[in-house]
């Protein structure tokens, strides 16, 4: 009997022992089980849903915000650069104010093959993509054009560049500046505030972050904010969308591509420019919608019209401006508008029958002058 009861008590020994080690394992799998779910759970949480990409066939992030949102628009700036080792100033600036490397990736793209220029721009690294235009040959031009050869050069740099971010890199717009340029703290502000503008007026040809006249002394520096569209093309720091390019690429000019832009047979509804950018302006807060071409034409008109009106030819004898204005100055000839402008300090502008300030029917005789210190807005 004793000996009957010892091997139930080993049994039940063995039972409660085997017992104990499999609530171990137990316990161990559940724990495991929940670990590796967890990561899981980690790993994917960023992920985009299945059908659903990072990046738009256009060239657009997913924002992040609430279902449902459109993505943001992505700018890319375009840097032509050259033979300037201070494109670092240029750099410096365009990094230190963007408010995002995905919404604004900066392209360098260089000509002349310049290595010393080439050394500073690699070392910004992944900040920028360096492109380097192949071929960096002489162009043959007539002997009267020798002379030049570097604006044949830079029209080559510019149709291979905007080849490169429109064909290959696939985007759809693109903010091109200069090597020698520092933007200003609200530059990329400015060109988010007004990309769904141009987007969305056809009468629009592009935007320009450029004023020959915005300067201190010629503008009314109460309004940074003041926006104009204009039928001379600014250049300096301008915005355009693929479809304007895939216009101008078939016709795109051996050189002066500039003057080329402005002549009347290229120059093709007008572009926005802005009025002074010395101060911070947040723009993507503003109403922009008064650059839309109805409202803005019927108030511009309104606007000249209803201004007092003086001659280029009475400031010229003595005569001047009283009052608050704005005035409207009338000239009778090319000459009298560069005088006109000589005589208020502002720049003339003048090139391909296009004003600095010209827009619409006002181009060949009348110009808004905005105050009695304010020229030829």
């Amino acid at each position: 009997m004793k000996k009957v009861l010892s091997s139930l008590r080993s049994l039940l020994w063995c039972h409660w022992a085997m017992v104990r080690k499999k609530g171990v394992v137990i316990l161990c799998g559940a724990f495991l089980f929940v670990a590796w779910n967890a990561l899981l759970l980690l790993f994917l949480w960023g992920r985009p849903p299945i059908g659903r990409l990072g990046r738009g066939a256009a060239g657009e992030p997913e924002q992040a915000g609430h279902p449902g949102d459109p993505p943001q628009a992505v700018i890319p700036i375009l840097v032509i650069a050259c033979d300037r080792v201070t494109v670092r100033r240029s750099l410096d600036k365009l990094i230190q104010y963007r408010p995002s490397p995905e919404l604004h990736p900066i392209i360098v793209s260089q000509d002349c093959g310049h290595a010393d220029t080439a050394k500073v721009i690699g070392s910004y690294g992944a900040q920028v993509t360096h492109l380097r235009q192949p071929d960096v040959s002489d162009i043959r031009v007539r002997p009267e054009h020798r002379k030049f050869q570097g604006y044949y050069k830079i029209a080559r740099h510019y149709h291979w560049a905007l080849n490169q971010v429109f064909t290959v890199l696939s985007y759809d717009t693109v903010v091109i500046v200069e090597d020698d340029l520092e933007v200003a703290p609200d530059f990329f502000e400015y060109f988010r505030a007004l990309y769904p503008i141009l987007r969305s007026d056809p009468t629009l040809w592009c935007v320009s972050a450029w004023n020959d006249n915005g300067r201190d002394g010629l503008v009314d520096v109460g309004q940074p904010g003041l926006l104009y569209r204009t039928d001379f093309f600014p250049g300096l720091g301008w915005m355009l969308l693929r479809d304007l390019w895939a216009e101008l690429e078939p016709k795109w000019p051996a050189a002066f591509w500039d003057d080329w832009m402005r002549q009347p047979d290229q120059r093709g509804p007008p572009p926005a420019r802005p009025r002074l950018n010395s101060e911070f302006v947040p723009f993507t807060r503003l109403d922009l919608s008064y650059l839309l071409r109805d409202g803005y034409d019927r108030r511009f008109q309104s606007q000249v019209y209803g201004a007092p009106l003086v001659k280029v030819e009475e400031l010229q004898q003595g005569g001047v401006l009283k009052g608050e204005g704005p005035f409207r100055v009338q000239y009778s000839s090319r000459d009298s508008f560069k005088t006109g402008r000589r005589f208020h300090g502002g720049s003339s502008g003048a090139s391909a029958n296009a004003a600095g300030a010209d827009y619409g029917r006002l181009r060949s005789r009348e110009r808004l002058v905005a105050g009695p210190t304010v020229p030829l807005t």
